[in-house]
C-alpha cells in the first residue's frame, strides 16, 4: 500500500506505470471519473495488496439515514460490523418515532452482509434539532424511560435490530447525572436480551470544559454505564464556522487522550467525518454559510477550477481556494492521507473501534485503506 501525490504533469496512466499496478485499479480504487483528469497535490491510494475478504479486526460503524442509495450500501457494507440507522426519536410520552422513510431494506442488507443494524436514539424535534427539553424530560422520569425502553426492545425484536445507538447532544448541565443514569438502565436491560448499547460522546477534552454540547456529557459515568462510546470527533469546522478542518488531528489527539483518563480504550471507538466543507469568503461569523460536500466533490471541484490542493500537517487534512463568480472559496476535506492520520491514532492508543459520520457517500479508498491497515496477514 502506498499514498501518492499527484505532480504538475502526472497522468492516471504514469503513475500506474510508476507503481506497476493496472491503471483501472488505480481509477477504480479512487473513484477517478472519465476524462480520468486529476489535481496537482490530490493524494491517490496506490492497492497493490491483495484482497483476502477479511474485515479488519476492529469493531467499524457507519451512520446512514434509510435514502441512502442502494448501491453506496451495498459496496460500503462489506467493510463495516455495525450500520446505525439514522435515526428514531421519541416523544414527551416515550413513544419511539421511526425515521420517515422505511429502514427495512436497510436491516435486511446489513443481516445479508453479516453486519449488525443498530437502532440509533435520537431526541430530534420537529425542527430536525436536538432538543434538550426532551432529553430532560425523559431523563427525570422514571416512567418516560420504561416505556420508551419497551418500545425499543419491541421494536428491535420486530425489525431485527443487533444493538441501540443513544446520540443525544446539547444535554443540560443538570442533566448530567440523570442522563448517565439512564443509559445505565437502558444498557441493563439491553443487556439481559443480548443487545449492546453505546453512547455517542461530544469531543471533550477535558472534564470541566464549558460549552452546551460539553457540560451534559459526563465520560466516566458513560464510559461506566455504556457498552461501548463514539468519540465525534468532528465538526471543529462546521457550517457555520470558519474555514477549517472538520477533523484536525491534533484536536482530535487531545479528546483521546482525555477520554483514555475517563475510559477502557477496549470500549472506545473513534469518529471518522465522511465529508468536508466548501465556504464562501470572506467569512463573516453569523452570515456565512458552508456547503457539505463530498471528499470525491471536494477533488472534482479542484480539477473543475485548475487549483493545486494543498496539505496542512498541523491538522493533517487537506484544502484549496478557488475563485467562482466572482467568489472565492475555502474547502477542507478528508483524503487517504488525512485517513490515515486517523488510523495511526487507532493504533498508537490500542483503541477498538472506528465510526463514520456518515456513509451516504462512497470513499471506497478509505475503506481499502482502512482494510489494508488492520487485516493481520
Amino acid at each position: 500500500m502506498n499514498i501518492y501525490v499527484v505532480r504538475r504533469g502526472d497522468s492516471v496512466d504514469s503513475i500506474a506505470e510508476k507503481f506497476g499496478i493496472p491503471v483501472e485499479t488505480l481509477i477504480l480504487d479512487n473513484q477517478i471519473a472519465y476524462p480520468f483528469r486529476l489535481a496537482v497535490g490530490q493524494a491517490v491510494l496506490i492497492d497493490d495488496y491483495p484482497n483476502m475478504g477479511d474485515k479488519p479486526p476492529l469493531q467499524v460503524n457507519g451512520y446512514a439515514y434509510p435514502f441512502i442509495e442502494a448501491d453506496t450500501l451495498s459496496e460500503t457494507l462489506p467493510f463495516l460490523t455495525d450500520l446505525s440507522v439514522f435515526s428514531y426519536g421519541f416523544t414527551i410520552e416515550g413513544d419511539l418515532i421511526p425515521p420517515m422513510a422505511s429502514d427495512d431494506w436497510m436491516i435486511q442488507k446489513a443481516e445479508d452482509a453479516g453486519v449488525r443494524p443498530i437502532l440509533t436514539l435520537t431526541p430530534l424535534g420537529a425542527d430536525g434539532r436536538f432538543n434538550n427539553n426532551l432529553v430532560s424530560v425523559l431523563v427525570q422520569n422514571p416512567k418516560v424511560q420504561e416505556h420508551l425502553i419497551w418500545e425499543l426492545g419491541r421494536t428491535m425484536l420486530e425489525k431485527g435490530f443487533g444493538g441501540v445507538d443513544v446520540d443525544f447532544e446539547y444535554v443540560l448541565a443538570e442533566d448530567r447525572v440523570n442522563f448517565a443514569d439512564f443509559v445505565r438502565r437502558l444498557t441493563q436491560v439491553m443487556n439481559l436480551f443480548g443487545y449492546p448499547v453505546s453512547v455517542a460522546l461530544a469531543p471533550k477534552t477535558s472534564g470541566d470544559q464549558r460549552g452546551l454540547l460539553y457540560e451534559g456529557i459526563d465520560y466516566r459515568l458513560l464510559g461506566e454505564a455504556a457498552n461501548r462510546v463514539l468519540l465525534m470527533t468532528y465538526e471543529w469546522g462546521y457550517t457555520y464556522g470558519p474555514p477549517m478542518a472538520v477533523a484536525p488531528i491534533n484536536m482530535v489527539r487531545r479528546v483521546v487522550e482525555y477520554a483514555l483518563t475517563e475510559i477502557p480504550r477496549e470500549k472506545i471507538s473513534l469518529g471518522i467525518p465522511n465529508y468536508g466543507y466548501d465556504w464562501p469568503l470572506p467569512f463573516v461569523r453569523g452570515e456565512t454559510k458552508a456547503v457539505t460536500i463530498s471528499n470525491r466533490e471536494a477533488v472534482q471541484t479542484a480539477i473543475d477550477h485548475g487549483v493545486n490542493i494543498y496539505f496542512d500537517e498541523t491538522a493533517m487534512a487537506p484544502y484549496f481556494r478557488y475563485w467562482q463568480y466572482g467568489i472565492q472559496h475555502e474547502v477542507w476535506f478528508e483524503d487517504v492521507r488525512s485517513m490515515k492520520a486517523k488510523f495511526d491514532l487507532i493504533k498508537e492508543y490500542g483503541l477498538t473501534g472506528a465510526g463514520y459520520w456518515q456513509i451516504m457517500r462512497l470513499f471506497l479508498a478509505n475503506w481499502l485503506l482502512l482494510e489494508d491497515m488492520f487485516t493481520i496477514l
